[in-house]
């Protein structure tokens, strides 16, 4: 009883603390924010090639979309110009030619011309990113985010939670039939994410606490069953797919066996929901950070340098050997920021040493000084590759390692951002806890 809420116990000496570095993470946020203007086209955004060009004929990617909408949502809360434009330009197009007038939700790609549907199924994948995107633009004021907001909520909620299970359910047909026999870690884990989003900005509790729900499952049941290696491919009646994709092993969102960079990602969500549930309640189980512990070192033993090279490779197969020996740029950019979670609540060195350890990897390999971005995927002995991942598609993993490390454990991001460019602090709306390890 009376306990503060955890604290900011990084060392003086910590990189964390030092204008020098903070003024580099900013700079390389910003050098992201640039690279991927260009990504804009009339129905949304697309993907980039390694020089930062659109192909010719490039589609609208409604998933990269919703990220780069979020992620320039945030930019322009910070006051960032021309940011605030390009968050206007992806709500308009998930409120015009990437929605479903008929049936409701969001298509991956636009209909074409002949097509009545946008491109694949309804997915929970990028449903959670809008959602997330909604919840970051409308923190910016951005015109049409509220109501993308609420639209989005009320299908998330009327087709993908599932409230017996207490996870999101993972497909459907564009007319909501034909529902996936598959439940995956993968969309889950970005449900969290805006789950966190969707409870600051509504201020609905809801959210939060169906955060937790799917984070239990995945995490404190099947993942410490496993030893904090976390299987992540089931059948709708929870039967573990250990053959899951095994044709197709370098699959870029299920990719067959286990992926040591979800383990550290997971981890860095699980404190963000300890301190998200701390700030608004006072109490939070007390699972949440012993299993983020246990998942970051899991990822890291599984992960880091398997093959004697640096680098957190991308999957392991059920013995722990190394199975896809690429190292794709989100799975250093989760580790480091996990890293950085982890030493903001523990104050523990060994977290200082992984921060800079993964980010001298990211800044010596990763890091794109001439042609812009970060490479997206290197192979075994660190030299670019595209076996997982082609070009550079992808700015929201890359440019939130450049936020996170500036930004406490909670509110989310958007919401954090708001608050310290409005009032250079962030009001404690909890300063009491009554109890850290309540369930």
């Amino acid at each position: 009883m009376g306990e503060t809420l955890p604290a900011l116990m990084v060392p003086v000496s910590s990189w964390l603390r030092r204008g020098p570095h903070q003024r580099w993470l900013d700079m390389q946020g910003q050098r992201l924010l640039d690279f991927y203007r260009p990504a804009r086209v009339p129905d949304g955004f697309a993907a980039l090639d390694d020089c930062g060009n659109l192909q010719p004929g490039a589609v609208s990617d409604a998933t990269l979309g919703a990220r780069m909408t979020h992620v320039y949502a945030v930019a322009a809360g910070r006051g960032l110009p021309g940011c605030g434009p390009l968050a206007t330009h992806g709500v308009t197009s998930m409120l015009g030619p990437l929605a479903d007038h008929e049936n409701g939700g969001w298509f991956l790609a636009p209909p074409t011309d002949g097509q009545q549907h946008g491109g694949g199924r309804k997915q929970a994948y990028l449903h959670a990113f809008v959602v997330l995107a909604a919840s970051s633009a409308t923190v910016a004021g951005i015109a049409g985010a509220r109501r993308l907001l609420d639209k989005a909520l009320a299908v998330w909620e009327r087709h993908f939670w599932s409230e017996d299970e207490g996870v999101f359910r993972e497909s459907f047909a564009a007319d909501w039939s034909d529902e996936e026999d598959y439940r995956g870690a993968n969309a889950n884990m970005h449900s969290v994410e805006a789950c966190m989003a969707a409870a600051d900005v509504t201020g609905d509790p809801l959210w939060r606490n169906r955060a937790v729900r799917v984070a239990e499952r995945f995490i404190h049941i099947l993942a410490r069953n496993a030893g904090y290696s976390l299987p992540e491919h089931y059948s709708r009646d929870w039967r573990m797919l250990k053959d899951y994709n095994r044709d197709r092993p370098t699959d870029a969102l299920r990719p067959y066996g286990m992926t040591p960079g979800h383990f550290t990602e997971w981890a860095h969500l699980l404190l963000k929901l300890e301190a998200a549930l701390l700030r608004a309640d006072g109490r939070a189980p007390s699972w949440l950070m012993e299993d983020a512990v246990e998942l970051f070192q899991a990822g890291m033993t599984a992960g880091w340098a398997r093959d004697g090279a640096p680098g957190l490779l991308y999957t392991i197969d059920w013995n722990h050997d190394p199975m896809v020996h690429n190292r794709p740029h989100w799975c250093q950019a989760e580790a480091m920021t996990a890293a950085a979670a982890l030493l903001k609540r523990t104050g523990h060195r060994r977290y200082e040493q992984w921060y800079r350890t993964l980010w001298d990897y990211i800044d010596t390999f990763m890091i794109d000084r001439r042609r812009g971005g970060w490479i997206q995927e290197l192979d075994r002995d660190n030299r670019p590759s595209a076996v997982v991942y082609e070009g550079k598609a992808d700015l929201y993993h890359a440019w939130q390692a450049t936020m996170t490390p500036l930004l406490p454990l909670a509110p989310s991001f958007a919401t954090a951002v708001a608050l310290l460019e409005n009032h250079g602090t962030i009001p404690d709306p909890a300063p009491q806890m009554a109890d850290a390890t309540g369930g």
